[in-house]
C-alpha cells in the first residue's frame, strides 16, 4: 500500500460513526495489505499495518467516549492513558493481532472523584473492548486488557502495583513486568505510559538482581532450531509438521532484545527502535545489532505469513507455518533468523550476568 492509499484509508477511519462500517474498512484494508505482503519490504509494511491499526484503535476509543456523552451525558472526569502492550505496544501488531492493553488516568483528588471515575472509566472499557471485537480483534487470552481491574486504574494505584512486582520478583510478576515495559500509549495523555515504563528502568537500574529475574524469563521460549540445525516441527495435530514461528522465533528475538533495552535504560517501545538505540548507544557493535535486525525482518515476514481464521467473526491465528508453507526458500530464511536468534540468547545471558556482577560489585 503506498503513502497515499494508507493516507486515504486514516482519514476514512476517522470519518466512520459507525463500528459496523469501520468494521468493513478494516477488511478492505486487511486484503490490500494482505496482497502487498509478498512484494512489500518487511519493516516497511510492518510500520504501515500498525499505522493504520493506531488508526483503528483510536477510532472505537473515540467512538466509546462519543457513545457514553450521548448516552448519559457523561464525559471523562480525568484525563487517562489507554496503553497497548503486546506487539501493539512494540508497533508489531500482524493483521490478526489480539486486544493486549490497558488504562490508566489521573489519580482522583476526592473520594467522591475516585468513585466517579472507577465508575466512568470501567463503562468505557467495556464499550472499547465490545467495539474492538466488533472490529475484529479478539480478546488477550491472558486477559491484559482494560476491562480486568488490574490493568485499568489510578497512575499511582498502577505504579505501586508495579513496585510490588519489582519488590517480589516471582515468575509471574516478573512476566507482568516485562508485559509492562512494552506499554505505549495510542490514545490520550502521553505521561502515564512513560511513568510507568521510567519505574522499571529506575528500579532495575538500582536493583540490577532485578535483571537476572528478567533474565530466567526472558529465555523462557527457545528458538525451536536443534542442536544439529535442523527445524523443531509441530509433532500432533493440524499443525502436524509445521514450524511455531510466534514463539519458536519471533517472541525469543523480541523479548531478548527488550531486556537488553531495559538493562541499557532505552525507552523506546518496538523492537526495531531498540536494536537501534543499543547501536547508536555503543551497548552493541554494528555488525552483531545489524544481524539481529535482519533476524527480526525475517522474523516479522515470516510471521505474518502464517495462516489466519475466522472465529466468531474475530480475526485470529495460532502463529504457525504450515508444513506445506515449508518451502526451500522459506526454511532457508527461518533456519538463518532462529541461528540469530539462538546466538542471541547466549548474548544476553552472557551480557545480563557480565553486567549483573560488575554492578553488584561496584556497590560493595
Amino acid at each position: 500500500m503506498d503513502r497515499l492509499a494508507l493516507e486515504k484509508f486514516q482519514r476514512e477511519t476517522a470519518r466512520i460513526r459507525s463500528l459496523q462500517k469501520l468494521r468493513a474498512l478494516r477488511d478492505q484494508v486487511n486484503e490490500e495489505f494482505g496482497r502487498r505482503l509478498l512484494f512489500a519490504e518487511a519493516l516497511e509494511w510492518n510500520r504501515e499495518v500498525n499505522e493504520y491499526h493506531d488508526a483503528l484503535i483510536r477510532r472505537v476509543i473515540a467512538l466509546s467516549e462519543e457513545q457514553l456523552k450521548e448516552e448519559r451525558g457523561e464525559t471523562a472526569p480525568l484525563s487517562y492513558a489507554f496503553l497497548l502492550y503486546g506487539s501493539g505496544g512494540r508497533r508489531e501488531q500482524t493483521l490478526w493481532s489480539d486486544q493486549d492493553n490497558g488504562l490508566i488516568y489521573a489519580d482522583p483528588s476526592s473520594e467522591d472523584e475516585r468513585i466517579q471515575a472507577a465508575r466512568y472509566f470501567a463503562e468505557l472499557a467495556a464499550r472499547i473492548k465490545e467495539g474492538l471485537e466488533t472490529v475484529g480483534y479478539p480478546p488477550c487470552h491472558g486477559q491484559v486488557i482494560c476491562t480486568n481491574g488490574q490493568w485499568r486504574k489510578p497512575l499511582q494505584e498502577y505504579r505501586r502495583m508495579v513496585r510490588d512486582w519489582m519488590e517480589e520478583p516471582h515468575w509471574e510478576h516478573v512476566r507482568y513486568l516485562l508485559i509492562a515495559a512494552d506499554a505505549r500509549t495510542v490514545y490520550g495523555d502521553q505521561a502515564p505510559g512513560r511513568a510507568i515504563v521510567e519505574e522499571i528502568c529506575r528500579y532495575t537500574s538500582a536493583r540490577p538482581s532485578m535483571l537476572e529475574h528478567m533474565l530466567r524469563n526472558t529465555l523462557h521460549h527457545k528458538v525451536s532450531i536443534g542442536v544439529f540445525g535442523q527445524l523443531i516441527k509441530e509433532r500432533y495435530g493440524e499443525d502436524a509438521g509445521g514450524v511455531d514461528v510466534k514463539y519458536g522465533a519471533y517472541i525469543p528475538i523480541v523479548n531478548g532484545i527488550r531486556l537488553l533495552a531495559v538493562e541499557a535504560g532505552i525507552r523506546r517501545s518496538s523492537t526495531e527502535g531498540r536494536i537501534t538505540a543499543l547501536i547508536d548507544g555503543g551497548h552493541v557493535s554494528e555488525e552483531i545489532g545489524h544481524d539481529w535486525l535482519n533476524a527480526l525482518v525475517l522474523a516479522l515476514k515470516l510471521r505474518s505469513t502464517t495462516p489466519y481464521q475466522m472465529e466468531n467473526g474475530r480475526y485470529t491465528t495460532r502463529g504457525k507455518l504450515t508444513a506445506g508453507q515449508l518451502t526451500k526458500e522459506r526454511v532457508t530464511e527461518l533456519k538463518q533468523c532462529l541461528r540469530i536468534g539462538t546466538d542471541l540468547q547466549k548474548y544476553i545471558k552472557k551480557c545480563i550476568l557480565k553486567e549483573t556482577n560488575k554492578r553488584l560489585g561496584d556497590r560493595q
